[in-house]
Formats: structure tokens, sequence, C-alpha cells
């Protein structure tokens, strides 16, 4: 497939600093043509991040600019009972884990009223699969948080809540989407398949949809119209074949559909799972998936880089190795919790705080909505500013934890 060229020729201090072993990749690259599947797991190993990090700076600079995106945001998690019991996960309620919980219609609304002096475009909401939640449930929720935000966009329900979704709702998929659509649902999520690996999914999620009932899943969602978004689960018991895979099944069916906007690799953290003994993500790996994931899906607009799972710092450093986005503000989140802050739901930047680090990184922040149009700025309140992260010096062998948040 070929694609925009960006450089007919590159300069001999680039290929010098790139290396010879690079050579083949990087004029594929410059040339703007897709790489396979074996350039993918090369690019996975080589030594040297900041080479490959350069190349996905190019593609960058090419789709992006010097623009870094952000959202105003928030997200709600509406339930933490779930019946698929994924050994990665450490949100749902359990023996000696979170309590369980089901949010009222009247508990999302004063969730959202907590936060309605905050010009927010965009509520991210998702769930544990609870099997006793009636169908209505979800049209209830999405028209409460319309009734309070009627201008919002409501980004909700992973592949496998919408399975569960047209389970209770005894209808066909085409059908539910539609109902929910029109009860104010705007686009979808990206989580839910992880990693698409037989051998993984067999070992770490198997109640859960397989890759090829995900992809149905993404098409359906295509067929009605909806945005959508894509994701990866990297750090837990992948191999670098299964995540290129899993980059290089996103591409087609991208080629096939065209209706994801966003690609986001997502840092396993093991705190509080069935496999905790996995050690820590790295801001090593954070970048090295960040630059692939560039490299691999040309046909992906932007990469996002999620503050939370990476931290500031890391994220930060990101927008010179492949990502364009930021995420959120957030303002509450369960999936997973900063380092040494479990159960500290509270989890926020501001737009000042957002906008700083996108400056301190060198580029130019761009407020968007979930579809990435620019959205006229509006200055937050004093009260909501925080102090900024300390920003500290970050080398290949350190993780999250160890720089800090």
């Amino acid at each position: 497939m070929a694609l925009t060229t960006i450089n007919p020729a590159m300069p001999a201090w680039v290929e010098r600093r790139i290396g010879d072993d690079l050579r083949d990749i990087s004029e594929r690259v410059s040339a703007g043509e897709r790489l396979s599947f074996e350039e993918g797991v090369q690019l996975y190993r080589h030594p040297n991040l900041n080479a490959v990090g350069y190349l996905a700076n190019m593609v960058r600079e090419r789709k992006q600019g010097n623009k870094a995106y952000y959202v105003r945001n928030q997200h709600i998690n509406y339930t933490n009972i779930c019946n698929k019991f994924c050994k990665f996960c450490s949100f749902y309620a359990k023996k000696g884990g979170p309590d369980p919980y089901t949010l009222s219609l009247e508990e999302v609304r004063a969730r959202l009223l907590a936060h309605k002096d905050v010009p927010i475009t965009e509520v991210h909401m998702v769930g544990g699969i609870n099997p006793r939640l009636p169908y209505q449930y979800y049209l209830d929720l999405l028209k409460t948080v319309k009734s309070v935000r009627p201008g919002v966009h409501v980004k909700a329900f992973t592949a496998v809540e919408l399975v569960e979704i047209q389970r209770v709702a005894g209808k066909p998929m085409d059908e539910v989407l539609s109902e929910l659509m029109a009860a104010g649902l705007d686009s979808l999520p990206g989580g839910g398949i992880e990693v698409m690996s037989d051998r993984v999914h067999a070992e770490l999620f198997d109640r859960k949809i397989n890759s090829r009932e995900w992809m149905e899943v993404a098409r359906a969602a295509a067929r009605a119209g909806l945005t959508m978004y894509a994701t990866m689960l990297y750090g837990h018991i992948e191999t670098d074949e299964e995540r290129v895979d899993h980059l290089v099944k996103l591409r087609e069916l991208q080629d096939e559909t065209g209706h994801f906007v966003t690609f986001t690799p997502l840092s396993f953290h093991p705190e509080g799972t069935e496999i905790e003994d996995i050690p820590h993500p790295t801001g090593y790996d954070d970048l090295r998936n960040l630059v692939v994931a560039r490299l691999m899906l040309d046909n992906f607009d932007h990469i996002k880089s999620f503050w939370i799972m990476n931290s500031p710092e890391i994220t930060q450093i990101s927008l010179w190795y492949g990502a364009d986005d930021v995420d959120g503000t957030v303002h509450e989140y369960e999936i997973t919790y900063q380092d040494g802050e479990q159960g500290n739901k509270r989890q926020v930047l501001t737009q000042r705080q957002m906008e700083a680090i996108i400056r301190e990184a060198g580029r130019e922040p761009v407020e968007r909505d979930s579809l990435y149009h620019p959205v006229k700025k509006v200055i937050e309140k004093e009260h909501l500013f925080m102090p900024l992260p300390v920003i500290q010096p970050v080398d290949s062998g350190q993780t999250t934890q160890q720089i800090g948040l």
C-alpha cells in the first residue's frame, strides 16, 4: 500500500543516526510505504529505541505537524460487578478486592453534576459485565447523561459490554446499536479484546468474546455509523509477534471499515490482579509500543498516550515518539491507579496542566472534541488549578513508579 511520500531521500546524518540495520525500514517509512509483519517484529526488537522513535516521529509530524491534542472529559464506571473474571483485572468486585457496586441513575446524575462547572465535551462510560442489569438500564444511563449534559459526546460500552447488552435485549446487534444511539450513544471505546491472540485469550480472559467476535461487533458499529477507538493491552504474557499480529489485524479492519479514529496502547498494571508477580511497566516499554503502533498503523490518524497508565512524564516524552494525543482531564478513574495510590479514584489533570505539559514538551496544545474537531477554548476557573507534577529525567530502565506521578 503506497501512502504520501514525505522525503524522497533521507539526509546522510539521519541515515548515520538510524544505522544500516534500519536502512530498509527507514526508506520505506520515508516513502510512505506500508510495513510488513516481519518489519513490525524487527521494530519491537531493535536495540536503538531512539532510532525507531525518530522514524515514528517522522510519521507523527507528517500526519499532525506540531499539534498535540487533549480533551476535557469525565470517566464514569457504572458497575464493577463482572462475571468474566479476567486474570489481568483488578477492577471487578471480588473477595479481598473492591466492594461491589452498581451506580443508580441518581448516582450517575450526581457524578455529572459534581463537575458541571467544567466545560466537558466527552463522557466516557464503561463497566463490568453485570448479568442482572436489564436492557432499559443501559438506555436510561445514556439518557441520564444527555439530560445533565445535553451537548456532550457519549463514548460508552466496549464490545464485550455490547454483547451483554444484546443478550439482555434479545435483539439483533444492529437494532440494539440503533436504539442505543437514539438514547444518546455517540461512539465506542476500544477495549474488551486486550490482545487478539487465541493463546492469550484462553489463558487470561477465556470468558470474554474472542478476537473474531470482537471484530464482528466492530463491523456492526461501522455499519451503524459509530466512530470507534482501538486499544491493545501490553506488558503481561503476550509476545512481540502477538502484539504485531494485533496491530496488523486492526490495520486490515481499518482498511475495511475506516471507522477507527485513534489507537491507544494500554500498559498493564499488575497490582491486585491474579498475575501481580509480573513486573511493573517501564517507560521504555510504553514508548516502544507507541512508536511501533505509529509506524505500523499507517491508516490511523491518531496515536494516544494515556497519561494515567503511562504517567504525565512519559506522555510528555511520547509526543516525540509517535503520539499526538495525551487523552483528557478524566476526573475519576477506577480501572487502574497511579503507583502507590491504589483505590484513589480521583485522577485528574486540569486544562491548564494539560496545556503546560504539552508546551513543556515543545508541542502546540489543541483542545479537541471526541472526533478531533478543535474546541473553542474556555479557561477553567482558578479553583480547579492544581500544581503540576515535577518532571524528572527518565532513562530506559526506570519504571513509572520510580519516576513518580
